[in-house]
């Protein structure tokens, strides 16, 4: 039971949840987190729980630097995002919210890849349900497609485990390598879940249509636990160099042109995962620090500003730039802390983004990839422009907008977590030697020196400047009532287009040659009538042309998917 005191006391407060409500219900969320942090603390390093399972060695824990940094993180992630969610009383919401927390870190802890599966499908089912839960037709829509696609990411996973286990004889979850039978499946499945790029949209459809306090929690777990597997499993393969720089670059202008407040924070969440995914491919030690290390910090100051976010959406019901404004009159506290996650986000010095961040960027240069350094220097502007800047600006700034007369700040949970992220989002950036002790691999790195501060300082100078002068000029794109066409525009439109019109060509091209043959059979109707019956040779023909037509539509489909 020891072993398992880090997971089990999640699962228990899941349940906890269903059965109590109030005040109790409120120590339950906030003790629990401590004692699975208190579980993981009395582990120590090399340990592992094994036992065999229907003959398969099974390793549910196994503990080491890596996967003890991150069952940290997640236990505050789970404080912080509970403390927020004590403003409402949803007992859906509590309940999936505990049970997801459990599940990412089974999986970090997990030894073995059978393990990791199941807790992989938990994630899939009990995070989608904090988006179902906010019970609109969109959030159902948006739940569904979530859903899907992790459903996908969990059976590529177990395709590539099967194939990786009849090959190797073992389970064990450790390096393995793009050369290794059933790699490129898992490869693939981890990538769903970091969001790579054209398998990103799960993640920008369904994270802004969650609930308030649902998409806190979404922003922690899922695609962490995906950067995690990465670096367990392909840490120094060269591809995710490139990969990552894609994450990195494009969301940048999707970010720019939305105008849905959240979703701007889930292209930014592409955005910094590029960055970890890149550290990933480097494989240096610095590169692999920065990566762990810059999850670490997303989580906290991406957080932040979902917080901050969904208090402005509690207050206001409303998540459009073009509609909001003025906030800072009447959310004062909220605007603070939403500052402070966009200083952290925007690695300002002196903040967690700038400690983290220039690790990776420094192990890009020192590695000799310059193409890839420009690449993340724009991207580190362009986080400024549209996390750092925009996101502030348009929600508690620019004009005045209507909600300013009946909008009110942020309730006590809600002001206290994201006062106790802020907390950690300046601590972090403040005492970087403290939290660069942490991390799995042994490193000398020192961010604050005059290059660093210098460069960085120089980077964000220019960026604001470029957003004042594109704001005076009247060019940067305004906050419009609109819906961006992005890569989720070929499975929700395209191929369903497709489909249907080839449905159709083979419906109609049926229809004529059932009228062709119907005729044929009237004029013939004596003969046809001696070897089957007219009636009896006509139904048999129709049925034997439907299936002749649906026969068609699947190999053409077939055919279509696979050269696709």
């Amino acid at each position: 039971m020891a072993d398992f005191l880090p997971i089990i006391p999640f699962f228990i407060a899941a349940i906890l949840t269903l059965f109590t409500r109030g005040w109790l219900r409120a120590v339950i969320m906030l003790v629990t987190p401590f004692i699975a942090a208190y579980g993981l603390y009395n582990l120590e390093i090399g340990h592992t729980y094994t036992f065999t399972l229907m003959g398969f060695d099974m390793t549910p824990i196994r503990i080491d630097k890596l996967s003890m940094l991150f069952g940290y993180l997640f236990a505050i992630a789970a404080l912080l995002g509970n403390i927020y969610a004590l403003y409402h009383k949803d007992t859906l919401q509590h309940f999936a919210a505990q049970a997801y927390a459990a599940s990412a870190i089974g999986a970090i802890l997990a030894g073995d890849m059978l393990t990791l599966f199941i807790y992989w499908e938990l994630m899939a089912l009990t995070s989608s349900v904090l988006i179902f839960a906010r019970r609109t037709e969109l959030s159902f829509h948006a739940g569904i497609r979530y859903l899907v696609m992790q459903v996908i990411s969990g059976l590529l996973l177990l395709a590539g485990i099967i194939i990786y286990y009849q090959a190797v004889g073992n389970l064990d979850f450790n390096f393995i390598g793009l050369d290794a039978p059933g790699a490129w499946l898992m490869f693939l499945a981890f990538g769903i879940k970091s969001a790579f790029p054209f398998l990103h949209n799960w993640l920008t459809d369904a994270y802004p249509e969650a609930t308030v306090s649902g998409t806190v929690f979404l922003s922690s777990f899922t695609t962490k636990v995906a950067v995690y597997a990465l670096a367990r499993s392909f840490a120094g393969e060269e591809i995710l160099i490139y990969i990552g720089a894609v994450m990195a670059f494009f969301p940048i202008y999707y970010a720019v042109i939305e105008n849905d407040l959240r979703r701007v924070l889930t292209y930014s969440l592409i955005n910094q995962v590029g960055f970890m995914v890149v550290g990933i491919g480097i494989g240096t030690e610095l590169a692999l620090n920065g990566a762990v290390g810059h999850a670490f910090a997303d989580v906290i100051f991406k957080g932040l500003l979902m917080m901050s976010m969904g208090a402005v959406l509690h207050a206001t019901g409303e998540m459009r730039g073009s509609e909001l404004g003025g906030l800072y009159k009447r959310m004062p506290k909220t605007t603070t802390f939403a500052i402070i996650g966009a200083a952290s986000i925007s690695a300002f010095p002196l903040f967690s983004g700038f400690v983290t961040k220039s690790m990776i960027v420094s192990a890009v240069l020192m590695e000799g990839y310059y193409g890839v350094w420009l690449i993340l220097i724009f991207a580190a502007a362009g986080v400024f422009h549209h996390a750092g800047i925009k996101i502030p600006y348009f929600a508690f700034f620019a004009h005045d907008s209507k909600h300013i007369k009946t909008a009110k700040e942020a309730p006590s949970p809600m002001l206290w977590a994201m006062g106790l992220s802020s907390a950690l989002c300046i601590a972090i950036g403040v005492f970087p030697d403290a939290f660069y002790a942490m991390m799995p691999w042994p490193m000398e790195y020192s961010p604050y020196d005059a290059t660093h501060i210098l460069t960085q300082l120089q980077l964000l100078f220019f960026s604001a400047l470029a957003f004042v002068w594109l704001q005076l000029a009247g060019i940067y794109p305004a906050e419009l009532k609109s819906v961006n066409i992005d890569a989720e525009w070929i499975y929700r439109k395209l191929f369903p287009k497709i489909i249907y019109s080839v449905g159709s060509a083979f419906a109609a091209f049926y229809n004529k040659f059932e009228l062709k043959a119907q005729t044929v059979l009237t004029s013939t109707q004596n003969s046809a009538t001696q070897l089957f019956g007219a009636r009896g040779f006509l139904s048999n023909f129709r049925s034997l042309g439907g299936m002749v037509m649906w026969v068609g539509v699947i190999l053409s489909a077939s055919l279509f998917l696979y050269y696709l």
